[in-house]
């Protein structure tokens, strides 16, 4: 028996062990024991995680897939669970534990599976897996590249991203009709911003709506006093500010709503 890859669920199994195993190494497995996988399939990622020292959860919303991983993976390391991940409580799974997290993501909600860990931040030392290699790359791009955006800002703000390797169609059933890319994601040793976490967010959002606009013109929902706004970082697009830049941003429109409402 094997799984029909369901194309509603963004399925892609991948066929090629070797890059299966080179998937399963991108973890150090340092500071953590619990390991949660996201979109198992029919467990070519998994057989290679829970032959390492650690308790996994493969998580899938396909009945067809937990009903083959139980009959193919009996493993007392190995959980395996029916259920969103993208309405999931990490807590509920693993208490205060830290989990890191990885898989072969379905492409349709792999930019989402991204934001939920960011929110887990606490709980998520280490991210890796695949992704639509365009969307790899996005994440983990730098100021001044056209891709850099809201998910390679607040991406970086907490993890070091870096991509590890592009896999192609032909390894895949059925094959996408992109290149994938593999990337890791280390949580930051200080991963506390300096300034207010929830207006960092936003302000983030909110430049980058109208990425071609300078950040004068796309913050002004802020209601910005004129003197902030002749601050030369106004007069830049958001793609040319790096993370730090934004935090910098963050505090200054923090210190002037402060000093303009007193």
């Amino acid at each position: 028996m094997s799984v029909r890859a369901k194309k509603h669920l963004g399925q892609h199994f991948l066929k090629d062990e070797r890059i299966a195993e080179k998937i399963a190494d991108t973890l150090s497995l340092r500071g953590y024991t619990n390991v949660l996988e996201i979109g198992p399939g029919m467990g070519v990622l998994t057989k290679y995680l829970i032959e390492k020292p650690i308790d996994v959860v493969a998580m899938d919303l396909d009945s067809e897939s937990i009903t083959y991983l139980l009959d193919h993976y009996p493993n007392d390391n190995l959980q395996v669970l029916e259920a969103d991940f993208l309405k999931c409580d990490l807590t509920d799974l693993f208490g205060d534990q830290p989990v890191a997290i990885t898989g072969n993501f379905p492409y349709n909600i792999s930019s989402q599976i991204v934001f939920k860990a960011i929110e887990a931040r606490e709980q998520v030392p280490e991210f890796s897996g695949m992704f639509q290699k365009e969307v790899a790359q996005r994440i983990c791009a730098k100021e001044g590249n056209k891709t850099y955006g809201i998910l390679s800002v607040l991406t970086q703000a907490f993890y070091e991203a870096e991509y590890l390797f592009t896999v192609k169609p032909g390894v895949f059933n059925p094959p996408p009709k992109v290149d994938s890319g593999v990337l890791r994601l280390r949580r930051k040793t200080n991963f506390h911003l300096p300034c207010d976490e929830g207006l960092f967010f936003k302000v983030v959002k909110t430049g980058f709506q109208q990425r071609r606009k300078t950040l004068r013109n796309s913050l002004k929902s802020f209601n910005l006093s004129d003197k902030l706004k002749e601050d030369t970082i106004f007069g830049q697009r958001p793609e040319q500010l790096s993370v730090s830049e934004f935090i910098t941003l963050t505090e200054k429109i923090a210190n002037d709503a402060i000093s303009t409402h007193n």
